[in-house]
C-alpha cells in the first residue's frame, strides 16, 4: 500500500538523513520511479523534503527535520523488538515488516534491536503435538475487525444449537489455544469462541463500535465473569506437601494454601464449577488426597470409587 511507504519513506529519511530514489527503490523493493514519485508526493502534500541535485545529490528533509513516527529511545526500541520479535518466527509479513523497521532505525539502536528481536522464540506446540496453525477463520475476522466490517456467522453454542446472527466484530483475543471474538449484536456485547462458528460471512455494511470500547479492559472483566462460574464450588483438601505445586498446575487461580500441619501435610482450598469437577480431578489420587468439605464433592469421590469397584472389582 502507498501510504506504507511513504511512512517507511519518512523514517529511512529520518534516520539517514538522504536518500537518493535508488537507494530507496532498494529498501522498500519498488522501481526507482516508483520511489521517485512518492518522494515527490510527500513534497507536494507539505512535507518538508526536498532534492539535491548533482553528484552526492538525493533526498532530505530540510533542516533535518524531524516526524514523529519513529521518536523512539534505545530502550523503548528494544522493547518493541523484544515484542515483536518472537511474532515474526510465524509470519512472513512480520518478517518484513521488523526488516524494514530495523533499517529505519537509527544506527546506533540497529545492533541492539536486532539481538533483541532474536533473543527470544515462541513455540506454541504442545509436546508429543503437531505445528498448530492459526484457523483461517480468525485470519477472516481479524481483516473484518481492522476493516470495520459486519459479519454474518453461522454459530453452534455449547447446546450445538445452531444460529445466524450479523454481528459488529470488535476484536479476538487468543486464550490457552482457543479463540474468541468479542462483537456487538442486536442483543450487546456478546462473545463467541471461534471454534464454534461454522461460517463467517463478511458484508459491506460499516460496523459500530463504542468510542470508549477498550478490548484489554472488556476482556479483563469477561476473564473475571468466567472465573467467578469456575469457582462456584470449593472444597476444602489435605495433601503433602510436596505435591501442592501439581494441584496449583490443574486448578490454576482456584488454589489456595491455608495452613501446613505437623504431619506434613497442607490444607488447601480448591474450586471448580460443580462437586463433580473437583471429584473428577481428585479421584486418580486415591487415599494421597483427604477431602475434609464439603460433603457433595465426598459423595461424588464415593460414586466413582463405586463405579470402579463395581467395573474392575474382583468377580
Amino acid at each position: 500500500m502507498r501510504a506504507d511507504r511513504l511512512v517507511a519513506t519518512l523514517l529511512l529519511m529520518q534516520s539517514r538523513g538522504r536518500v537518493t530514489a535508488a537507494e530507496l527503490a532498494e529498501e522498500l523493493e519498488v522501481s526507482v520511479a516508483t520511489a521517485r514519485r512518492d518522494l515527490e508526493a510527500l513534497s507536494v502534500a507539505g512535507i518538508p523534503v526536498y532534492p539535491q541535485p548533482g553528484r552526492g545529490g538525493g533526498w532530505s528533509l530540510v533542516g533535518g527535520a524531524r516526524t514523529d513516527l519513529s521518536g523512539l529511545s534505545a530502550t523503548e526500541a528494544q522493547a518493541l523488538f523484544l515484542l515483536v520479535g518472537p511474532a515474526a518466527a510465524v509470519s512472513d509479513e512480520a518478517k518484513a515488516a521488523m526488516r524494514k523497521l530495523v533499517r529505519a532505525l537509527p544506527q546506533t539502536f540497529r545492533a541492539d534491536a536486532e539481538a533483541a528481536a532474536s533473543a527470544t522464540m515462541i513455540d506454541p506446540t504442545r509436546w508429543g503435538e503437531r505445528d498448530r496453525r492459526r484457523p483461517e477463520m480468525v485470519n477472516l475476522l481479524q481483516d473484518a475487525v481492522i476493516r470495520r466490517r459486519k459479519v454474518r456467522l453461522t454459530y453452534n453454542n455449547s447446546a450445538r444449537q445452531q444460529s445466524e446472527r450479523l454481528v459488529d466484530p470488535w476484536g479476538l483475543v487468543d486464550k490457552d489455544d482457543t479463540w474468541y471474538l468479542l462483537a456487538g449484536t442486536d442483543k450487546g456485547q456478546r462473545t463467541f469462541r471461534v471454534d464454534r462458528i461454522v461460517a463467517s460471512e463478511p458484508t459491506d455494511h460499516p460496523a459500530e463500535r463504542p468510542d470508549d470500547f477498550a478490548l484489554a479492559t472488556a476482556w479483563e472483566r469477561i476473564v473475571g465473569q468466567m472465573e467467578e462460574k469456575r469457582s462456584r464450588t470449593w472444597a476444602t483438601v489435605l495433601i503433602e506437601a510436596r505435591f501442592v505445586p501439581i494441584l496449583r498446575d490443574h486448578f490454576g487461580r482456584h488454589c489456595h494454601t491455608d495452613a501446613e500441619l505437623d504431619d506434613g501435610r497442607v490444607r488447601v482450598r480448591l474450586a471448580a464449577p460443580t462437586p463433580l469437577d473437583i471429584a473428577r480431578n481428585l479421584a486418580g489420587w486415591g487415599v494421597m488426597v483427604e477431602v475434609l468439605d464439603p460433603s457433595s464433592v465426598q459423595s461424588e469421590l464415593a460414586r466413582i470409587g463405586g463405579e470402579l469397584v463395581g467395573r474392575y472389582g474382583p468377580g
